[in-house]
């Protein structure tokens, strides 16, 4: 199999192949629900599937595939390494004319990521990251804050996800905000702009596995809603939420999420 390193040349490649075929279509593209409230779908997000699935399974024709926009195949639990997609991280963005959205792209062996690349099209700027080499944005290395604790902690998360009812040991008192593309929230505390970005929902492995890459290479603690680490390539393909912080934050938010004091 190929190395890490090669593996990431390769996301870059195709993610950006795949924004600037999204492109066309910004602005104007024809967007659809999807069945059983799912969301929405536009045909950029189809056109970057195509371009994505194509160039990357003819590279590596004995990995595994998963996408947000292809049907689910379980031959990809037979690999030891797949593919996973997301050709628009964040469609809504898309559709409204706005940025903060990405193509999202990784290679995952044995339930791990190894390599990710998050390509924003319209603000031109690439985050990605391999195993064991670090994470960066448009070449340079990133870190994430230096917070410790929780008070006035910037967090990225939806309102609901600071409710009382899913903190044990006492709601955090944070400063709250909000991006539409779950990949950005990651790649936003990788790089230090926010503090930590969290969910207790469950999240489609495609909405999750690059972003954890790259935050973790940063040198974020990355976990599930329950503090485990996340695994990929599951028959159902869903992770139970995230908590995304530097290493004394995320332990200071999991004391108050598990009830510890």
């Amino acid at each position: 199999m190929s190395s890490p390193a090669a593996d990431l040349a390769l996301l870059v490649e195709a993610a950006q192949a795949a924004g600037d075929a999204a492109m066309a279509f910004f602005g104007r593209a024809k967007q659809w629900d999807k069945p059983e409230g799912a969301g929405p779908v536009t045909e950029a997000d189809l056109a970057a599937d195509a371009l994505l699935k194509r160039t990357l399974s003819a590279a590596r024709p004995g990995y595994g595939w998963l996408s947000e926009e292809t049907p689910d195949d379980a031959a990809r639990l037979g690999h030891e390494r797949i593919f996973i997609v997301d050709p628009i991280d964040g469609t809504r963005a898309f559709i409204a004319g706005t940025g903060g959205w990405c193509v999202a792209a990784t290679v995952v062996e044995a339930g791990r990521p190894v390599a990710a690349a998050a390509w924003f099209p319209v603000e031109r700027k690439l985050y990605q990251a391999a195993a064991g080499l670090g994470a960066t944005r448009d070449g340079a290395p990133i870190r994430p804050s230096a917070r410790e604790t929780v008070g006035g902690a910037e967090v990225l998360a939806g309102a609901a996800q600071l409710e009382p009812r899913h903190w044990p040991g006492g709601a955090p008192p944070v400063r709250r905000g909000f991006r539409p593309s779950l990949v950005h929230r990651f790649c936003l505390v990788a790089e230090g702009r926010v503090d930590a970005t969290l969910s207790f929902s469950d999240a489609w492995e495609w909405d999750v596995a690059a972003g954890a890459l790259i935050a973790a290479e940063a040198g974020c603690v990355v976990t599930d809603g329950h503090g485990a680490p996340h695994r990929f390539n599951a028959p159902r393909p869903k992770t139970p939420g995230l908590v995304v912080a530097p290493p004394a934050l995320h332990a200071a938010l999991m004391a108050l999420r598990l009830g510890a004091r």
